[in-house]
């Protein structure tokens, strides 16, 4: 049965899943590799799984919160308070300073856009697919 364009059978359900779970080891990896450079190989692919994890959702809790008690005139607030309260996540997990959490931030942002340039040139795809274009 397809509810709003979602399959909501078992199969529909258990493939969404996988398919999370999928995405989310993925994403873990440059958070990964960036973690290690910058903690000299302390990290563990854990710290990363934990970091991919818990920073969206806390990104949402803390970007929701203040928009229902600052309302919409403070929605670049909550999006600054929001990422800094990622970044402490990335402190968290990989067990570092505020400096080193926003060095892993960055790095992982340009290991995922230089990964995704080279499985587009390899494969023909990449992700976002309208942010990179294919080679």
């Amino acid at each position: 049965m397809i509810i709003a364009g979602f399959d909501v059978s078992f199969p529909g359900i258990l493939y969404t899943i996988v398919g999370l779970i999928i995405l989310w080891i993925i994403v873990s990896i440059p958070v990964w590799l960036a973690g290690k450079a910058v903690t000299g190989g302390k990290a563990t692919f854990g710290d990363a799984l934990l970091a991919t994890l818990a920073g969206p959702i806390v990104y949402f809790i803390v970007s929701f919160v203040v928009g229902y008690f600052l309302g919409a005139s403070a929605l670049i607030f909550g999006y600054i308070l929001a990422l800094i309260a990622w970044i402490w996540v990335f402190k968290a997990s990989f067990q570092t300073g505020w400096l080193r959490a926003i060095l892993i931030a960055i790095l992982a942002w340009v290991i995922f856009i230089v990964l995704s340039i080279i499985i587009g040139a390899l494969f023909g795809i990449s992700y976002p697919a309208p942010f990179f274009p294919k080679i």
